[in-house]
């Protein structure tokens, strides 16, 4: 009997996860439609969604008319259900969001740091995160940090951009949730491939300019990271210039050649902040043209280099990507057109922009918490905590 038992609730909470994620999926999705999904009959669908609301996962909004019929009632998180914490981490500014099982992000704190020394950075995002969690007692069931960073096995190796070396993330461990830690490149990546332009892709490849170059590959829903976390380093492929050092220790990285660092520089700008780097593009004089050229340029040479290694069937622009590519076309399919494999060259993957944009970080961080929290063993987790 033990185990009919068991098996019954590892069902339940199989459908339930299968549940968690159309929601996060499909925002609106009704009980009718989960039904549909899953090949279940609706009072199936009903008893189970009954049973995910008395278990404080889900809740029911009002009722709305479509049509013709019954008006129906979207899924939502419940509102005492299950958050987790995303925290990202960029090269001058920091931001924490929480998330129920929807998945939908509400930032909670946010600002701006020098990236002198990691304990000044972490001290604010620890602040934001202790008032979330007195906010919201017993909820919070994961952290997830997005940071800009190289990370292998869950910790930080290194840091170009914030010149960190060998950081623990520890200090934002909250008790009784589990700490993820991810490059932020690979939380875009997989923002992109669940919840943005790349949500019909098998294959997505993402790369995002900021700072520097990053960005991720998703495979079926999932990101690639390698034998240890360290995949997907795009930034450090050696595209730039090779007597260039890189902050890694490697000479000729991408990021010394292409970045809103690397185009202040050209530029003669007084800061490398996205916002004035764009400026200078959208108004660049007639003597920073070539620059902005060899810059877009670079970026789709590069480009070039990841689809013959990576063979996406979509590819993702973020940051200032797409900012180049618009404002300097010829130099960008140029150089992307003389990079690609002459059975590419007619038959390339789509190239398209982001749909996230400064939120995809988090999304993704939060897309990583939530795997883990609604999965089969993290609802069983969730209803043993509650009876706590």
């Amino acid at each position: 009997m033990a185990s009919r038992r068991t098996t019954a609730d590892q069902l339940r909470w199989t459908l339930a996860a299968d549940v968690c994620a159309l929601v996060r999926k499909n925002p609106g999705i009704t009980r009718a439609r989960v039904a549909h999904h899953l090949g279940i009959s609706s009072g199936t669908a009903a008893d189970l969604v009954t049973r995910m609301r008395q278990a404080e996962l889900l809740d029911e909004g009002e009722a709305v008319p479509h049509g013709r019929g019954r008006p129906t009632a979207a899924l939502t998180a419940h509102p005492h259900g299950p958050l987790v914490l995303a925290i990202e981490i960029g090269a001058t500014d920091w931001r924490v969001s929480t998330a129920g099982v929807d998945g939908r992000p509400a930032t909670v704190a946010s600002g701006s740091h020098n990236g002198n020394s990691p304990r000044s950075v972490l001290a604010p995002l620890r602040q934001a995160s202790d008032a979330v969690v007195e906010h919201h007692p017993g909820r919070v069931q994961a952290v997830s940090v997005a940071i800009a960073a190289t990370v292998r096995d869950g910790n930080i190796v290194q840091s170009s951009v914030l010149d960190w070396q060998r950081t623990s993330l520890a200090p934002l461990t909250v008790p009784g949730a589990e700490l993820f830690v991810t490059n932020d490149g690979t939380c875009e990546a997989l923002a992109e491939s669940r919840r943005g332009a790349a949500r019909d892709g098998r294959s997505a490849l993402h790369v995002t300019v900021l700072n520097g170059v990053g960005g991720g590959l998703v495979l079926n829903g999932t990101p690639v990271l390698g034998a240890t976390g360290l995949a997907m380093e795009i930034g450090h492929l050696p595209f730039g210039d090779p007597d260039a050092v890189c902050g890694c220790g490697a000479r000729g990285c991408w990021d010394t050649a292409l970045g809103t660092g690397a185009l202040s520089r050209t530029l003669g700008l007084s800061d490398s902040a996205t916002a004035t780097v764009e400026a200078a593009i959208t108004q660049a004089a007639p003597h920073d043209v070539p620059v902005i050229e060899a810059a877009a340029a670079s970026l789709g040479r590069g480009l070039a280099g990841l689809i013959n290694t990576t063979d996406p069937d979509i590819v993702t622009l973020g940051g200032i990507g797409p900012l180049l590519r618009s404002r300097s076309p010829k130099a960008f399919e140029a150089a992307l057109a003389s990079g690609l494999m002459r059975c590419l060259r007619d038959d390339r993957p789509r190239i398209v922009s982001g749909e996230l944009g400064s939120d995809a970080a988090s999304i993704g961080a939060i897309e990583i918490a939530l795997d883990a929290v609604t999965s089969p063993t993290g609802l069983t987790a969730w209803e043993v905590r509650r009876a706590q």
